[in-house]
This record gives C-alpha cells, structure tokens and sequence, in this order.
C-alpha cells in the first residue's frame, strides 16, 4: 500500500474516534457538573486542562464559561481538534479513499459531515446539551458499526483499526483523569454520595455502567471502575483492549508488508500492552492514578511516533 493511502486511513479513523471522544469528554464534564449542584465556576477548566487546549482556548475566549468551552470543543473553526473540524478531515480525507472504503461509509461520514456543517452554537441549545451530544454518540455508534459490518479485513481496514484503537486507548485515560485528577479537590469526598455519582455519570459516558454493574454488582467502586476501563481484556472501551486491538493491527499489517512481526516494527506498542496486562487499578492508584494515566497517553504517542516513521512517512 502506498504511504499516502495508509496515512489518509490512518488519520481518518484518528479523526473520527477523537471527534467522538470530544463529544464523550464534553458529556461527562456535563453530567459530573450537574451531578454536583454549587459547584465551582470554573467546572470546564479541568476539561481544557487535560486535553491540553487551555492555552489555545484563552487565546480566543475569555473565560471558561459553558457556553464558550462548548462552542470550542464542538464548532470552533480554528480548533484543528474541534469536533466539527475533526469530521471535515477525515471526510476529507475520504474523497481520495473512496476505491479503499465501503460506499456505506462513505454515505455515513459524508452525511455526518454534511449535518455538522450547519452546527452554530444555537444548535445544541435547542437541542439540549445533553440531547444533542446523546444523539451525536448515536451517529458514531452507526460509523462504527458500518466501519466493522462492511470493510473486508484487508490493509485498508488495518490501519483504520490501528487509527481508531491508539486514539480510544489514549482518550479513556484523559476520561478517568477529568473525574480523578481534577474534579475531587477534596480528600474528604472520596466515597460520598458525590464521589458515586459523579463515577457512574463517567461510567455511562464511557457506556460502562452496564458493564460494571453486570460484572461488579451496583455499589461502585473507584478501584474496579479504574480496573474496567484501563485493565480489562473483554470490555472494548478499556485502554487494554484497544490496546491489544491495535497490536493485533500491526502484526497483520506487518505480515501483509512482508515485515517481521509488531515487536519488530513498532517496540512501543507491545511494551504498552505489557504494562497494561500486568497492571493493576490498585498498584496504579497506589503509585499515583494521574501519573500511570499521562504515562499511558506518551506512550501512545511514541507508538504513533514508530507507526509514521515505519508506515506513514514518505520522506
């Protein structure tokens, strides 16, 4: 496959699955907020802060107030991460991959694409913030369905699951890290009502809580929350499946290039599945939650590092 085809694939799944974190990230923020009535007033600073666009966005708004922070994540058009622009790259991108994807998903993202284009700030508060971020998780849910029922597993389905998989792996850790990190100054709270609500507003946010609560029972618990979404083999929203998911990607495009195997070609992702594998939530807790959780997403970062020099390059 040539290198500009790979890279486009690669960046159009990126681009999709970071426009349905944003969405996701923005939902939980919300909820965490209304689950917390007398809240800080600057409840969205911690959102900026981890996502790494505090900077960015006090270049161009004033403060952090609702109605700007979603006006930022959702349609700023200076944003390159905004959701809006994340869906006009990859449906960008998809005008020259038309003979390498399914015309249903071709249909499917340009008619996301299209709808977005006339998003305005009017437009979820009409709807509702929660409605409308509920009924954007709906249409990525659609994506992703056609993405998985109608593109053979060939090289172009590869680097789409490579993409889509190092981009999850990474945005769960920044979803635990909104709860965690930031919005539980007080040691205090840990294990109020508050805390417990607050998880389970994350936990649906990630679509966990049924998960948890089939697996777990009803009381939540923060260790096992942590558990599910960065340890567990089986739940596909946890940072080791999808961690597993992209190493699997990578021995198939490997063996498809003629190359060694994924421990050859890209050392930093098996590594990272190793420590996923043999960690655990209550030695990371222990050792420090925020610091195991920026630890996951430079990682990451590495592995799309190796992948571009290895795959996507063309100098």
């Amino acid at each position: 496959m040539l290198k500009r085809i790979a890279n486009l694939l690669f960046w159009t799944a990126r681009n999709l699955e970071r426009a349905e974190w944003r969405a996701r990230l923005i939902d939980v923020n919300y909820h965490l907020l209304v689950e917390s009535p007398g809240g800080p007033n600057d409840g969205w600073l911690p959102m900026l802060a981890i996502t790494g666009d505090r900077a960015g966005f006090f270049s161009r708004y004033p403060a952090p107030e609702e109605r700007l922070v979603l006006a930022y994540y959702t349609i700023d058009k200076d944003d390159a991460s905004s959701i809006k622009n994340c869906i006009s790259f990859a449906r960008e991108n998809c005008r020259s991959l038309r003979n390498r994807i399914s015309s249903e998903l071709w249909v499917e993202i340009n008619t996301l694409f299209l709808e977005s284009q006339s998003w305005t700030a009017q437009t979820y508060l009409d709807r509702g913030v929660y409605g409308f971020f509920l009924e954007l998780r709906d249409r990525f849910y659609r994506l992703s369905g056609v993405l998985e029922n109608t593109m053979p597993r060939d090289e172009s389905y590869y680097f789409l699951s490579l993409g889509r998989m190092l981009e999850a792996a990474e945005n769960v850790t920044r979803l635990l890290d909104v709860k965690y990190h930031f919005l539980l100054p007080r040691f205090e709270d840990v294990g109020s009502a508050l805390d417990l609500a607050q998880w389970a507003a994350l936990l649906r946010s990630a679509s966990a809580l049924e998960a948890y609560t089939a697996r777990y029972g009803s009381p939540i618990n923060i260790e096992r929350v942590a558990d599910l979404l960065l340890f567990d083999p089986g739940f596909p929203r946890a940072a080791r499946f999808s961690i597993e998911r992209a190493v699997s990607a990578l021995g198939a495009i490997a063996a498809g290039g003629n190359g060694g195997n994924e421990a050859r070609e890209i050392p930093a992702a098996p590594a990272l599945l190793k420590r996923l594998s043999d960690g655990s939530a209550a030695a990371v807790i222990e050792g420090g939650l925020h610091e195991f959780l920026l630890g996951v997403q430079e990682d990451c970062a590495k592995i799309s590092d190796e992948v571009f020099a290895r795959y996507l390059s063309t100098d």
